[in-house]
């Protein structure tokens, strides 16, 4: 499977952006989906999961009540919607799957994309 991250941009304090995940390849409805990010100098953070079926997701503490994760499988698409962002959510953000709930490793990455948060 490969994936391709877009939608990323520059929005102001308090606004919103959607981005997505393209997957392409086989089973993506089967796999686990997630979005890590990665801000200049810092390692690489955990924002969000969400099960094949979607009736599983988990989010990252510093996300929680702002951000949500969905995805449409007709589509290979996974999507984060993201609301009342702030300066430190700048950052690249990536997808990535794993084969299970339970994996423990996602194991396919794809292309960040970049979303800076204006103060």
């Amino acid at each position: 499977v490969q994936l391709q991250a877009c939608g990323g941009g520059l929005v102001q304090t308090g606004g919103f952006l959607r981005i997505s995940c393209a997957a392409s390849g086989r089973s993506f409805s089967s796999y686990t989906m997630g979005w890590f990010r990665q801000a200049p100098g810092k390692e690489r953070e955990f924002v969000a999961a969400i099960s094949w079926s979607g009736a599983w997701t988990d989010y990252g503490d510093s996300v929680k009540g702002r951000f949500t994760v969905s995805r449409e499988n007709a589509k290979n698409t996974v999507y984060l919607q993201m609301n009342s962002l702030k300066p430190e959510d700048t950052a690249v953000y990536y997808c990535a799957t794993k084969p299970r709930w339970g994996a423990e490793e996602y194991d396919k990455w794809g292309q960040g994309t970049l979303v800076t948060v204006s103060s």
